[in-house]
């Protein structure tokens, strides 16, 4: 059986002898090519170059070709804002001071839509037959976003005829794109929405899960299968998603696995995740990641419907042996289960010393994040937290922590933060995986003032 067939009968819900291996390695694709994330994201070359380079030494049974969030709304007027080792994010936001609804979709030429069609043609052609190709359209939430802003939040509750509106020309942006992917020849179509979890299963199903369920419904009216991607704390969604149809959900480290999956499989629904991308890919050893795939595998049970990946895509310089670690794992449990019998994870031990929060001379904001360049979720949050600071300047302070970096994760730890992205006012939860309103914030930040 080819990783292909794997996958394929997997999403069709057979059990079969183990679950597939499905790396997102987007930007990490261009590290094995020694590309930054512009040129791999901008030349069809360098990216065809580097996804097979991921196939040759990963051996996924599924791989994305384009793991970029912000194609659909470069095509749409957003400016961008690139960086070495991240993808770009959206620096500009066309519809923030007004209520417009656009009625242009964009053809498959446009931006660097046509460069992601021919890569995947390029794919399929190179390694097609064996490997299934996930072709990633931004979901419709996330889209919306791009295009208003932090101001959608309060839309929602201000304005939610116009945020209908707007969802509805986010998702035929989203059905056309997705239709320009499957005539590339894609396998799996999924869209990619991180916003999912930053609105309760109310606003979700207000909102999103009419249109999702027509989206799901049109994709595999083509005979092609889907999957719902969302990152962050979720777990409230999961079922509201799962009544939409698609044929899988994938997760990141906010959500217990297991849990999830006693979810979903009451809905026949599979399961993808959920490796941790920084403590155990990126920061971690290659035991680490072979016992992380062993714990999913394990935790689920034989009940089929279950993906293995990352979280979500990978750090650009997460260690090369460490995905092969993971790789083997899920090919060869068995094995890696003898492997580990031993096994003693490290433990980050750095200290580090948090701010007397009782004697601060002004408010202190903390956002801590995955990482705001590339998690859209985490992106708005700081955007959310920069617009408040600009309304105070100098009266506030504002940092953000990084969980891409060692001393931020020991942090986290310390200060017992559970969910990214968060929001921490003088050393108090304010806001987990809840992007606020502006005014919410600043409401916040006067009482403390």
């Amino acid at each position: 059986m080819t990783g292909k067939e794997l996958l394929v009968r997997t999403l069709r819900h057979e059990r079969l002898e183990r679950a597939p291996w499905v790396p997102f390695a987007g930007i990490h694709a261009g590290k094995l090519k020694g590309h930054d994330a512009r040129a791999m994201l901008s030349d069809v070359d360098k990216l065809v170059e580097s996804l097979l380079e991921v196939n040759r030494i990963y051996r996924p049974d599924g791989q994305p070709v384009v793991f970029d969030l912000q194609l659909e709304a470069e095509a749409l007027g957003c400016e961008l804002l690139w960086a070495d080792k991240a993808p770009p994010s959206v620096s500009s936001h066309p519809l923030a001071e007004t209520r417009a609804i656009p009625t242009r979709i964009p053809g498959p030429g446009e931006a660097r839509i046509g460069m992601a069609i021919e890569a995947m043609k390029r794919m399929k052609s190179a390694v097609g037959a064996e490997t299934a190709l996930y072709g990633l359209v931004a979901g419709p939430f996330t889209l919306a976003s791009h295009l208003r802003g932090t101001e959608l939040f309060m839309d929602m509750i201000l304005e939610p005829d116009y945020v209908h509106a707007l969802f509805e020309y986010a998702f035929k942006v989203e059905a056309a794109v997705a239709g320009y992917y499957i005539d590339a020849g894609m396998d799996v179509i999924a869209a990619v929405d991180p916003m999912v979890s930053q609105i309760s299963p109310e606003h979700f199903n207000e909102f999103l899960a009419k249109p999702y369920k027509a989206f799901f419904d049109g994709i595999r009216a083509r005979g092609v299968l889907s999957s719902f991607f969302v990152c962050g704390n979720a777990f409230k969604n999961i079922e509201p998603m799962c009544l939409t149809g698609p044929d899988c959900i994938s997760v990141d480290e906010n959500i217990h696995l297991a849990e999830a999956k006693k979810i979903t499989d009451r809905h026949n629904v599979c399961l993808g995740g959920n490796i941790q991308l920084t403590i155990v890919m990126l920061f971690g050893s290659q035991s680490d990641n072979m016992k992380a795939v062993v714990d999913i595998v394990d935790s689920c049970g034989g009940e089929g419907n279950l993906v293995v990946s990352p979280g979500c895509d990978m750090p650009y310089d997460v260690p090369i042996e460490n995905v092969i670690a993971a790789g083997q794992a899920a090919r060869e449990t068995a094995q890696a289960r003898t492997i580990l019998e031993h096994y003693r994870g490290a433990e980050i031990k750095l200290e580090v010393t948090l701010p007397d929060y009782s004697s601060l001379k002004k408010p202190l904001m903390e956002v801590f994040t995955l990482d705001s360049a590339t998690c859209a979720a985490c992106g708005y949050m700081m955007e959310a937290a920069k617009e408040v600071k600009g309304l105070f300047g100098d009266a506030i302070d504002l940092v953000e922590y990084k969980f891409t970096i060692k001393e931020n994760i020991a942090r986290c730890m310390k200060m017992g933060v559970a969910n990214l992205p968060a929001i921490y006012l003088d050393g108090k939860l304010a806001f987990s995986s809840i992007i606020p309103s502006r005014k919410e914030l600043e409401d916040r930040i006067k009482a403390l003032l």
